[in-house]
């Protein structure tokens, strides 16, 4: 954490978006992108401002749609553009193995809430549709989610072949890695269920978006969210490695994990993250873990 204080034009921001004054403010350790600050109210209220380039109206859309279906998350007092204003959630940082079962409870009553029957923006998702009612972000990265009937279309068009797309044009992938993904993306039918339930996804679950206290979850940040085969996100889990076996004992008790997620399926969808971390790390070690995957999977 950082004790530098924000520029005046943030602390004016706020400010105005609330209608209340602005004690102090001081800038926290966030993600890879943009900045959040969390900041004194006047009122005595303390809340987390968020500033950054990419649309921070596109992330207020998802929390709403994660705590609609249950999901602890900041409640949302402010969004534009370029400003996002939610509730300040303490916590204590220890993801002890009580806290890591409650982030497994969480996760699998999410993917096990089916979709509502709904009007408007989520209509698709009751009709059993992959995808979203507006394309997110992954990080710095658009994620399109256009409603498909197909898990396996939408897994390969909107998520493998996007992404190794955008990792080719970089010069971070090469032809020959290229190739390969594009020979699995062409089997992906003998990997992968067509129709999968869809699951409601955080998108992006690891321990620096989620804060805990006490062994108990308090809030879900910073979401990545579409529609889509649960899997993913316990394929994520087990990629960015901040869970361990507490987290998926329990979440094998609580909705169970189906026979050849760990034979292969994990490894076709953690290509996805692979890719984006090489996109934005330009890291040679994520073109060998997209390399291995590649070779267990027989590509």
């Amino acid at each position: 954490m950082s004790d530098r204080r924000t520029e005046p034009s943030i602390r004016t921001q706020v400010a105005d978006a609330l209608g209340v004054g602005v004690e102090s403010a001081t800038e926290l350790d966030g993600g890879e992108v943009g900045r959040v600050e969390r900041v004194s109210l006047a009122d005595g209220r303390t809340v987390a401002a968020k500033t950054g380039e990419t649309p921070l109206d596109v992330e207020a859309f998802m929390l709403s749609v994660l705590a609609d279906r249950g999901l602890p998350v900041p409640e949302v007092l402010h969004w534009s553009d370029d400003l996002l204003v939610m509730e300040y959630v303490e916590g204590d940082g220890e993801f002890t193995p009580a806290a890591e079962r409650d982030v497994a409870r969480h996760l699998a009553a999410l993917h096990e809430r089916r979709p509502r029957e709904s009007s408007g923006e989520m209509r698709d998702a009751a009709d059993g549709r992959f995808g979203f009612p507006r394309d997110t972000l992954t990080g710095p990265y658009r994620q399109p989610n256009s409603w498909t009937e197909s898990w396996v279309a939408f897994f390969r068009d909107r998520r493998l072949r996007h992404f190794a797309g955008m990792a080719a044009e970089a010069g971070v992938l090469s032809p020959e890695l290229a190739d390969r993904i594009d020979a699995l993306a062409a089997d992906l039918d003998s990997w992968l269920p067509d129709s999968p339930a869809p699951s409601l996804l955080h998108g992006d679950a690891w321990a620096n978006n989620i804060v805990v206290r006490d062994g108990r979850v308090r809030a879900f940040l910073d979401p990545a969210s579409s529609f889509g085969h649960a899997e993913v996100e316990l394929a994520y889990v087990d990629f960015v490695g901040s869970f361990g076996d507490a987290f998926f004992e329990t979440y094998r008790d609580e909705r169970g994990i189906d026979a050849g997620f760990e034979e292969g399926r994990r490894d076709v969808y953690q290509l996805v993250p692979l890719l984006e971390h090489l996109l934005y790390f330009e890291d040679d070690g994520y073109a060998a873990g997209i390399r291995q995957r590649l070779t267990e999977l027989g590509y």
